[in-house]
């Protein structure tokens, strides 16, 4: 029995539809309405808000986001097999739901959405990081999403809120903590899908924050952290070696020592190296 709306129940909708997860697709379908409706309220008050949905599948999130009162929700999905489903859903919440057929990494969200916009999305695994760092990597910020509350392999999640000295601690995590603040609100077991992955998942919430947390170049950081943790077992004076000839002098000066190794340097100190290099390749 559904039990947020007067839809038929997801298993329903899947069989009359065909709607098998396809691997291909990365595909695994979370058919539990009260799971779909408890992501929906980690995303927050949606009343005022639009909201972009990437993935839907047959849409037992974007049921959860519409009975949770999004103002309206854009949903892009890949797989043609799923829009009739979809457009079963559009019907029974008119004037909320646009469902667009296409590649999320090829839509301009911003075509057909209203700030302010929120983002959730139990996110297809063979692209959801690649979409994450799209998010947080946007020429200006503050970015066009308020927040973001996105599913991942609980693996991917723990590297977006890992802290220094840990093994999950990586690009990911400075990358998502430099711009926004970062949390997982939700883990779920594999059983909670169709069909089973062999990882457990976990929804993260990404506040964004008006500015950086601490000032640096986005490039340079970028490059400085690249650099770092492509070598993460090296010193930093030995992995960053490339990026200038008085790398170590550097290093010092943003209060790190040259012997220190990636996963050992917090966000605010890597930022002060980004400042520093800048800096040094402008004959500052």
């Amino acid at each position: 029995m559904s039990t947020i709306d007067n839809l038929p129940p997801l298993r329903e909708v899947i069989a009359r539809h065909d709607l098998r997860a396809k691997k291909q697709l990365g595909q695994n379908f979370l058919l539990d309405l009260n799971l779909t409706a408890k992501i929906a309220r980690n995303a927050g008050d949606m009343s005022g808000c639009d909201v972009l949905e990437i993935g839907p599948g047959p849409g037992g999130l974007t049921r959860g986001l519409l009975a949770e009162g999004a103002r309206h929700v854009l949903a892009i999905e890949k797989d043609a097999r799923a829009l009739p489903a979809l457009a079963e859903i559009a019907e029974a919440y008119p004037g909320r739901l646009t469902v667009i057929h296409g590649d999320a990494l090829q839509v301009d969200p911003l075509a057909h959405l209203t700030p302010p916009i929120r983002i959730a999305a139990n996110l297809p695994y063979n692209v959801g990081t690649e979409l994450l760092i799209r998010w947080l990597t946007p020429k200006a910020w503050p970015p066009f999403w308020e927040s973001l509350t996105l599913m991942f392999q609980k693996e991917v999640a723990e590297r977006i809120t890992a802290k220094p000295g840990s093994k999950a601690y990586g690009r990911l995590a400075l990358l998502s903590q430099w711009r926004a603040d970062a949390r997982i609100v939700m883990s779920l077991p594999p059983e909670a899908f169709v069909p089973a992955p062999k990882i457990h998942s976990a929804v993260v919430h990404l506040t964004a924050l008006p500015e950086p947390r601490y000032p640096a170049d986005p490039t340079v950081l970028s490059q400085v952290t690249a650099a770092a943790f492509n070598q993460r077992r090296k010193m930093l004076r030995a992995s960053l070696r490339g990026l200038h000839p008085d790398i170590e002098t550097l290093l010092q000066d943003a209060g790190i020592a040259p012997t220190a190794r990636a996963e050992e340097i917090d966000l605010e100190h890597f930022c002060a190296l980004a400042r520093h290099l800048q800096q040094a390749r402008s004959g500052g």
